[in-house]
């Protein structure tokens, strides 16, 4: 899910004078990427969250776990 941009392959990309660019290109490409797993990210948690509550109504405890161990792992990503 998560592209790994290296620190390296930016300062080659912002060091080359002929091809300003491409710095620019990467680092557009990198802050899209972040916001797209930000988007994704709180996107899941409101569905998680829409499942944990109809568990909770139906009283299903296994379906609760399983949405709230999901839950309780992504905001783990989000910390780390």
């Amino acid at each position: 899910m998560d592209k790994y941009y290296s620190y390296t392959d930016f300062l080659k990309a912002v060091g080359q004078t002929k091809k300003v660019d491409e710095a620019e290109k990467l680092l557009n490409e990198i802050y899209l990427d972040l916001f797209l797993n930000h988007i994704q990210r709180k996107h899941r948690e409101e569905q998680l969250m829409v499942l944990i509550d109809r568990a909770l109504d139906d009283k299903d405890e296994n379906a609760f776990h399983l949405y709230a161990n999901e839950l309780v792992a992504l905001h783990q990503e989000t910390t780390e």
